[in-house]
């Protein structure tokens, strides 16, 4: 990957959740409301600068597994892979 997000954008790998229930039933996209979505962060930007020039570093780093609202991030394809695009804003939580 020869690309670097700029201010506090990210780049994001999509995790795929399973989709079936316990009991094996599959669920269709449909069923799902606006749960929070995983995705590893493959890509961060250096951070935003302040009202005082000052850079604030980021939350999150490369290797993170994160929490995001579905219509959060912007989809994005690159070298042949999907990817999420968004800030550091979109983030809702990092997953430990």
């Amino acid at each position: 990957m020869n690309f670097k997000p700029l201010s506090n954008h990210l780049f994001l790998e999509p995790i795929e959740e399973e989709k079936v229930t316990a009991g094996g039933i599959v669920l269709p996209e449909t069923a799902e409301k606006e749960k929070p979505v995983k995705a590893k962060v493959v890509a961060v930007g250096p951070g935003k600068k302040n009202d005082k020039g000052e850079l604030q570093a980021m939350s999150v780093k490369i290797g993170d597994v994160v929490l995001f609202k579905k219509y959060g991030p912007d989809e994005l394809e690159l070298e042949g892979k999907k990817y999420l695009v968004g800030d550091e804003d979109d983030i809702l939580a990092i997953v430990e």
